[in-house]
């Protein structure tokens, strides 16, 4: 029987509207995979759509929390980084791939920082800065169009995008360090969007998309990356992740829009779940 994979997932904890931590937890372990989770922060609420919320950084705890599992001697599979509480904890986290990583451990970063042109809400050029850094130490990165070129320093784009565009954008971010890059909030054309991959190693580009969903929603990025590094960690292939991903999202945003849940609160993933445990199960040793 294969044996059960681990993961650490380093983002932060915001008590309410589903993002970060409060997603990758519960897709990464009905994938079949173990989620340890490093908490950067916790907040009442994410920080997209609401006001007043607590925000407490947790610097002070992560290198202890990676000693810690180190002296119990655990592995990881995959390390998954996502948002973090400030841009002075990159250096953190490269500290703690050093510590946790081996041979065998694939590192994943979303770039969480900004989106539709601007950085989020109390983030600025540091925090590209910070991720900048941890960038050369990832396997894949899995940014946005707003992320990708704040990473670059190149203009944002509004879309529809070209091809020629796309694929240069993701062998860019290449050079960043990563041997894969995910380019998601691909959109050729005003109804549809979606996601693209490239395999510096092969120079293989796939794409993966799907009819846009009415409306904008938060969350939808943790969601994609989660499913996505859940499909790669057990094995699929990246054409056939970036697609499990794409779905996933898809399914959850048009369950949200016919609820008529505020766009804030997250996207309601929950009954999307067991669709995504059968499409990594029909995929597995494809």
């Amino acid at each position: 029987m294969e044996k059960l994979k681990r993961v650490l997932a380093i983002h932060d904890l915001s008590g309410f509207g589903k993002c970060s931590l409060t997603v990758a937890l519960p897709v990464i372990s009905v994938a079949g995979i173990e989620c340890t989770c490093m908490p950067t922060a916790v907040l009442s609420t994410h920080t997209g759509g609401f006001t007043g919320y607590t925000f407490r950084d947790l610097s002070e705890d992560m290198y202890p929390m990676a000693k810690h599992w180190d002296s119990l001697g655990l592995d990881f599979d995959a390390i998954y980084v996502g948002y973090l509480g400030s841009s002075s904890q990159a250096k953190l986290v490269e500290d703690i791939i050093k510590l946790l990583k081996d041979e065998k451990t694939l590192v994943i970063i979303d770039p969480v920082m900004a989106d539709n042109g601007e950085y989020y809400k109390g983030l600025n050029q540091d925090m590209c800065k910070g991720f900048l850094g941890i960038c050369e130490f990832a396997d894949i990165i899995t940014p946005n169009f707003t992320e990708a070129t704040l990473l670059l320093g190149e203009k944002y784009i509004e879309p529809p995008y070209t091809y020629d565009y796309v694929e240069g954008l993701l062998k860019r971010l290449s050079g960043l360090g990563p041997s894969k890059v995910v380019l998601t909030g691909v959109s050729f054309t005003d109804g549809e969007v979606g996601a693209a991959s490239y395999d510096k190693e092969t120079n293989e580009i796939h794409y993966a998309s799907t009819t846009r969903t009415p409306g904008s929603y938060h969350g939808t990025g943790d969601l994609f990356t989660s499913a996505f590094s859940s499909a790669m960690i057990r094995g699929i292939t990246i054409d056939k992740s970036i697609k499990i991903a794409v779905d996933i999202v898809k399914s959850s945003t048009d369950l949200t829009y016919k609820r008529g849940t505020p766009t804030n609160y997250g996207v309601d993933f929950e009954s999307t779940l067991p669709q995504f445990i059968m499409d990594i199960q029909n995929n597995l040793n494809k």
